[in-house]
């Protein structure tokens, strides 16, 4: 491996008195652009020196030396732009003119934003608008890519190096669904009716965290199986959890797999579906008494494995007491006045208790909500309704998949930016001397 020495001659001027600690730290921030800058060029100097003396030295009678380009290369990095000239050969055999360094060091051409200095503003569109995550970079760096660079990069990133990966060898035994309604955009920024995006999170197990297998933007849940059975073991799912909307358990169950409704969805739709049936708030609250006497909308699993007696007559019980509750919830249901809202329970009740019989089976407590999802999602569903507003299909499924990495996966962001960078072999700093004097 070669060593560069690089001699700089730094010349400071000192003010004698006001001088603070901040005012030394501040001064040296606003340098160290122009320090790395100046370090770059010298840096792509020596390697172009050396690169076209190879030539020479092997090629002695081929190749010549033929100066630089008339136009001046600039090469935006994530310390400011580089203005380059880059040297030329000329290879007499065939006649024609070489540029060394960019063979050298794999230069994309045409392009003056180099990858290294987009990683900040792309993090930045994790959180903000692409238009406010320019304008953000730019306040801090003093440079910064606009939001179409921005939308090129993270279409880049999704779709060469974003793919979700095979999870067949994991043994997940719980899987979690939801979705929410979003704003989209046609071509031109042409608004559409809105779609449904939906989501799907993994788990190993009862203590196991529940990570995101798969994003989807307008298919049916019939599509989404078919996506989940390409890359996870899907014969091994025990347990689907879910708000029972339409069509998630007629597509997503398989042989052997159990639904589990959520408590919280349940608590939350009850009353919609009433008022839909025409009841208003006053000739609800006799049905939300009844509801509140079921104890299952006030337990948590936390509650079940902290609270609650490892005794399995209780648990019985304790079913015994919620199925009776259902049952006087139904019965307080006219079919004929409110026939969304007991068609509602009456589904609800049948796909809500597996919590109980999964522990009577001796396989430990399992969630009674899908607040791993909503939890999990909210920065996301917050960004994608308040901050994005409307979206095309494709951005906002490639907004997503690299999304999920930043904040559910930092291992899998760093990974994803080595690839992105083409990283082979790294620049590494050997030594540093350091003196002074006063001049």
């Amino acid at each position: 491996m070669d060593e560069l020495e690089i001699k700089i001659v730094l010349s400071y001027k000192i003010p004698e008195t006001g001088l603070t600690l901040n005012g030394i730290l501040r001064g040296l921030q606003e340098d160290q652009n122009i320090l790395m800058k100046t370090i770059a060029k010298a840096i792509l100097s020596a390697l172009e020196e050396k690169e076209i003396q190879d030539y020479i030295t092997s090629y002695p009678d081929r190749y010549y030396r033929h100066g630089r380009q008339p136009r001046a290369r600039k090469f935006i990095t994530s310390f400011g732009p580089i203005r380059y000239r880059l040297a030329q050969l000329l290879d007499r055999q065939t006649n024609e003119v070489s540029v060394p360094l960019l063979q050298k060091l794999s230069i994309l051409p045409y392009k003056q934003y180099q990858r290294e200095a987009l990683e900040a503003a792309v993090g930045q569109v994790i959180h903000l608008s692409y238009r406010m995550a320019e304008k953000e970079v730019r306040r801090i760096k003093g440079e910064a890519p606009g939001k179409s660079t921005l939308h090129r990069c993270i279409k880049e990133l999704a779709e060469h190096y974003g793919q979700w990966p095979c999870y067949k060898h994991r043994a997940f035994k719980f899987l979690m669904v939801d979705g929410t309604k979003v704003k989209r955009q046609g071509p031109r920024g042409a608004p559409l009716e809105q779609a449904e995006m939906r989501w799907a999170l993994a788990s190993e197990g009862e203590r196991g965290r529940f990570e995101p297998v798969g994003f989807w933007v307008d298919k049916d849940w019939k599509y989404i199986r078919r996506d989940l059975e390409k890359r996870l073991d899907y014969c091994k799912l025990e347990v689907l959890f879910s708000d029972g909307g339409p069509g998630i358990e007629d597509n997503l169950l398989s042989e052997g797999m159990r639904p589990q409704r959520c408590v919280w969805h349940g608590r939350r739709d009850f009353p919609i579906l009433l008022y839909q049936d025409g009841a208003k708030k006053e000739e609800q609250k006799p049905f939300h008494v009844l509801m509140k006497e079921i104890l299952l909308f006030s337990l948590t699993k936390e509650l079940l494995e902290e609270v609650l007696p490892p005794e399995k007559e209780l648990v019985v019980e304790l079913i015994e007491e919620i199925k009776i509750g259902f049952d006087k919830l139904i019965k307080a249901l006219d079919p004929q006045k409110y026939p969304k809202a007991r068609t509602y329970i009456e589904n609800f009740a049948r796909n809500a208790l597996l919590v109980f019989d999964y522990w009577l089976e001796g396989k430990g407590w399992i969630p009674l909500t899908t607040n791993a999802i909503e939890s999990a999602f909210s920065r996301i569903v917050n960004r994608v309704k308040h901050v994005g507003r409307r979206w095309t299909d494709e951005g906002l499924i490639n907004w997503l998949m690299i999304a999920f990495r930043k904040i559910y996966k930092p291992a899998l962001w760093d990974e994803l930016w080595t690839k992105y960078l083409e990283i082979h072999k790294q620049f590494r700093f050997s030594r540093l001397r350091v003196s002074y004097a006063w001049i």
